[in-house]
């Protein structure tokens, strides 16, 4: 995850042309560009995900995954970390039991995804192809592009 992170922050930097000499923190980097963490991000699809699965009927192969549990003994040494554990996990950070998600999911789709999947950079749910232009844009949120197609800093001029 360590390294994904890196790579998504070195990505945004180079978008808003930030180079090494001007260092700033992630922190900053995410407040500039109006995105947050990758792991963040990974979490809310994880999450959306699992709504969608939820809300599958009971014969759906998916569905059918995520309840199973394999027959027999697991090999010695340290567990292997599924994506169900994963999940657990992540519903323990934010306070839910399995109940309460099945419960939210099946009920209501939108307030599912509204307040637990909201994408911190979505388009308006557009799934048109942008332009390269217009996707820099929108990932430099407050900056816009100069002529050679560089991210500028608009307050700075």
């Amino acid at each position: 995850m360590n390294k994904l992170c890196a790579f998504y922050n070195s990505c945004l930097r180079k978008i808003c042309n930030i180079y090494w000499p001007s260092k700033i923190t992630n922190n900053d980097l995410y407040q500039k560009t109006g995105c947050t963490s990758i792991n963040v991000e990974i979490k809310k699809r994880r999450l959306r995900w699992l709504g969608h699965v939820l809300r599958m009927s009971q014969d759906r192969i998916p569905k059918v995954a995520l309840k199973w549990t394999p027959l027999g003994k697991r090999k010695r040494g340290k567990l292997k970390t599924t994506w169900r554990k994963t999940v657990e996990m992540e519903l323990k950070e934010f306070g839910l039991t399995w109940g309460q998600v099945q419960a939210i999911a099946k009920d209501d789709k939108i307030r599912w995804r509204r307040d637990n999947v909201a994408a911190p950079c979505s388009t308006g749910g557009s799934r048109r192809r942008r332009s390269p232009t217009t996707l820099y844009v929108h990932i430099c949120n407050n900056w816009t592009l100069n002529t050679s197609g560089i991210c500028v800093n608009s307050a700075r001029g």
